[in-house]
């Protein structure tokens, strides 16, 4: 069900789930000094790949992340020469590729046997892909109405913009099924707070009242229901959100807000973790006939609500593989009340691993290689949200439904 395969810094999985395919690549520019020399080497690579998987034309969502903040305007235009009206949802997010390039590209494409997947493009930050009775949003980019104010007004200013742009397509945010908070200086200190916790109030304040999954929820789930979610830190101050909402009619579409054994939930953290703890899901799985979408929130050295091994990125990696493992697994899906269903790490499609430190790299990739095999990965630098976390993992599975 899923082929996959590395070869000179481009990565690439197909995912084959009946009708559909979708393909995922990530790609580091083998050649070049500058900017411009280093993404026409990466994205002559992308077109190949996605050529041979038939769906070029249907590339859905990327994301760019980029060594200084400054090169975002000239990749922005490159970006748009390249793809013309093709261009995808696209995210530039000031995280250094570990690989010492001036960036590196993570990119989603879909193709469709039975029926044509129907794009609607939307600018260069909305892509609205259909097919097999789904309606997928992919919305990128959005930033806070202004520059000025406090983290808490800033986070709340990109909530409610991402909700008018969902609105202004015909979708709501809640219903909204993983999400991105990319928020710079993340530990940093504003006032007598911690800037991540004010980003956890505004998401808060902005969540009250939402009935996230209403009606695409199991009829016996009881629990919270909030989306996946990755808040990491990046160069600069800034702030910008990404996700993706999901639409459906179909009667087998079944959303599952998956927790984790080892973890408390997000949501159940201690006020010493904030005023307001962060909303989010470790995992949503979607249910769609035979067929499950994992998609795995980010994931760090975590048991209960306590820091493991703090001084050692290879423990903190190794634990994060067991939290992803444990949360994805069969026994997971079964303890949740949903026997039949389930995931192992053989099943993730496309990956992405965040090290606080630069010099922590070779190690941190060394171990994912040895676990997670021939597995399309982006490894970039970005701050982790507590201070004493040094890398966390997310990432994308699919699996069949077993009888």
């Amino acid at each position: 069900m899923i082929r996959k395969e590395i070869n000179a810094g481009v990565g690439h999985s197909v995912v084959e789930l009946g009708d559909a395919r979708h393909v995922f690549v990530v790609a580091v520019p083998n050649r070049g000094v500058t900017l411009l020399e280093q993404m026409e080497d990466v994205l002559q690579n992308i077109k190949t790949l996605f050529q041979e998987e038939g769906v070029f034309d249907s590339i859905v969502t990327q994301s760019v992340f980029l060594r200084g903040i400054e090169n975002q305007a000239v990749c922005r235009q490159i970006m748009h020469d390249f793809y013309g009206k093709s261009l995808p949802a696209t995210t530039y997010i000031p995280q250094p590729p570990c690989q010492g390039k001036l960036l590196s590209i993570e990119v989603w494409g879909i193709g469709c046997r039975k029926d044509e997947v129907k794009i609607e493009r939307i600018g260069d930050e909305m892509v609205i892909a259909r097919f097999n009775g789904i309606d997928w949003a992919h919305l990128a980019n959005v930033r806070p109405e202004t520059a000025a104010g406090s983290v808490y007004d800033r986070s709340l200013s990109a909530f409610r913009s991402a909700g008018e742009r969902l609105n202004r397509a015909g979708l709501r945010f809640d219903e909204v099924i993983r999400t991105w908070l990319y928020l710079g200086n993340i530990t940093g200190m504003e006032g007598s707070t911690n800037r991540y916790r004010e980003l956890n109030r505004a998401r808060t304040d902005f969540y009250q009242n939402m009935k996230f999954g209403a009606g695409l929820t199991a009829v016996e789930w009881n629990k919270p229901v909030f989306p996946a979610s990755t808040g990491i830190g990046t160069d600069g101050n800034d702030l910008s959100i990404g996700c993706i909402a999901l639409r459906t009619n179909r009667p087998d579409v079944v959303l599952y807000p998956l927790e984790n054994p080892q973890q408390t939930s997000a949501y159940d953290y201690a006020h010493q973790y904030g005023t307001e703890s962060p909303k989010f899901a470790r995992a949503m799985a979607i249910a769609a006939g035979e067929f499950v979408t994992m998609f795995i929130s980010g994931t760090a050295s975590i048991t209960a609500s306590e820091t493991q091994h703090h001084d050692s990125v290879e423990q903190q990696t190794h634990q994060t593989l067991d939290n992803i493992e444990a949360l994805i697994a069969s026994d997971n899906f079964r303890c949740h009340g949903l026997p039949g269903l389930g995931a192992t790490l053989g099943n993730l499609a496309l990956a992405r691993v965040y090290v606080k430190r630069q010099e922590d790299y070779a190690n941190a990739m060394a171990i994912c290689r040895a676990r997670l095999g021939e597995l399309p990965i982006i490894y970039v630098v970005g701050d982790i949200c507590r201070p004493e976390l040094l890398m966390e993992i997310e990432g994308i599975a699919f699996s069949r439904r077993q009888c």
